[in-house]
């Protein structure tokens, strides 16, 4: 019989996994969706703007909505956008962002929801959950990815549409293994009110005036407070976690499509095309996070977390090196390969450490809030890397080809 505190690890876990999945899948396929010709950013941006947008507005909000409506809608549109990026034509490109996207929004609902579930529970089991869970989000899902596509031979969109069942999993963990949820009213610090501060409308020349009045100062004491409440999280916890992010999906979309070798000189049966190079590379990637977020669970803390935020910038640097000199600093692929592993490594302590320094050192009646909030980091990350890697793939694979090196121009063959 399994005690609570394993079921929230189970629960929790299962929630990263679902979650993330998708978003993983989504990123492995980018190739396969918009083609050798157009830069993997596209892809990158439809994948995380709507995820970023939602977190960015959410703190206003997001207490408003119970917990079970936040579910459901993410089942709803997770479940939505695969049916439109795996049903819809090739060269229908606009339609399948548009998917992407739908898919990105249920996303971004999840984490913060997840996140923000996480102060109702033993919060070290929760956190280790959802950590290890969406660490093996990226381990499974680039690895089905590669193994449905490069050793199986499935088609890319029949791949894809068998990913649309996933998020039905939320339900079900939901109502049958996760606690109810514990509410600990008295733990709860809500945002000042106006019947703290006194408005004087004694004055006032008629009940409409009064009315408009009041909605608009709530509003403004509101916004205020949030952002108020916000500002202590930026420079301990945000700010390394988005230079983390903005470092890693430099290299992963923006870099890594032109950190390519000539395929004579790799093991076929796992390199039969220039593609097959930038999906085994997320694989690693993703085993990186996942060895990373999982080692939360046994102990392994990492403080520090500017220092992981300059180590990934280190790797930005020597993979910029390794595409525009194509032997320097690393002469085959295999050293690359151990590279994206190791960053994935960074990627994964990062993300997993700020959250517990979080629940470690933020008051209990801030704890919810801060959790929602200071995942904002992530998807700023991304979004930036996005639009750095809009003109990064796109020079460094000019570079090359004015050099004799035209790979990254057939990648997707």
């Amino acid at each position: 019989m399994l005690t609570e505190n394993q079921r929230v690890f189970i629960s929790f876990s299962f929630f990263g996994l679902l979650n993330n999945i998708l978003y993983v899948v989504i990123l492995s396929a980018a190739v396969d969706l918009v083609g050798a010709s157009t830069p993997k950013a596209v892809v990158l941006l439809a994948d995380v703007i709507p995820s970023f947008s939602f977190k960015l507005v959410a703190p206003f909000f997001i207490h408003k909505f119970p917990y079970i409506v936040r579910l459901w809608s993410i089942l709803v549109l997770s479940t939505s956008g695969m049916f439109l990026i795996s049903l819809t034509p090739t060269e229908s490109i606009a339609t399948k962002i548009f998917g992407i996207a739908v898919a990105a929004f249920s996303s971004g609902i999840g984490e913060v929801t997840f996140l923000q579930l996480t102060h109702y529970y033993h919060e070290e089991s929760a956190i280790g959950g959802f950590s290890t869970g969406t660490g093996a989000a990226g381990l499974l899902g680039s690895f089905l990815f590669l193994f449905m596509t490069n050793i199986l031979g499935m088609k890319v969109w029949i791949a894809l549409l068998s990913f649309s069942i996933v998020p039905s999993g939320f339900l079900l963990i939901f109502y049958f293994i996760l606690p109810p949820i514990k509410y600990v009213v008295d733990q709860y610090e809500p945002i000042q009110t106006d019947e703290e501060e006194h408005i004087d409308i004694s004055n006032s020349n008629s009940l409409q005036h009064t009315e408009k009045d009041i909605w608009y100062y709530r509003i403004i004491r509101h916004i205020y407070h949030t952002f108020k409440d916000i500002k202590p999280l930026i420079f301990p916890y945000m700010l390394p976690l988005l230079s983390v992010y903005i470092s890693e999906y430099a290299i992963n979309q923006g870099v890594a499509p032109t950190l390519l070798f000539p395929l004579e000189d790799l093991p076929h049966w796992l390199f039969a095309s220039y593609r097959d190079i930038y999906v085994v590379y997320g694989f690693l990637y993703q085993l990186g996070v996942f060895i990373s977020r999982t080692s939360i669970n046994f102990g392994i803390r990492f403080r520090k977390l500017y220092w992981m935020a300059f180590l990934q910038f280190i790797n930005v640097i020597i993979t910029v090196y390794q595409s525009i000199y194509m032997d320097f600093p690393f002469p085959s692929i295999w050293f690359i390969l151990i590279l994206t592993f190791y960053e994935g490594l960074l990627g994964g302590l990062s993300y997993a450490n700020t959250f517990m320094s979080v629940s470690e050192n933020v008051p209990k009646s801030k704890r919810e809030f801060s959790m929602g909030c200071v995942s904002i980091s992530d998807g700023a990350g991304v979004v930036f890397a996005g639009l750095i890697n809009l003109w990064l793939e796109t020079t460094l694979c000019s570079i090359q080809v004015s050099k004799g090196r035209d790979w990254c121009l057939t990648g997707g063959e």
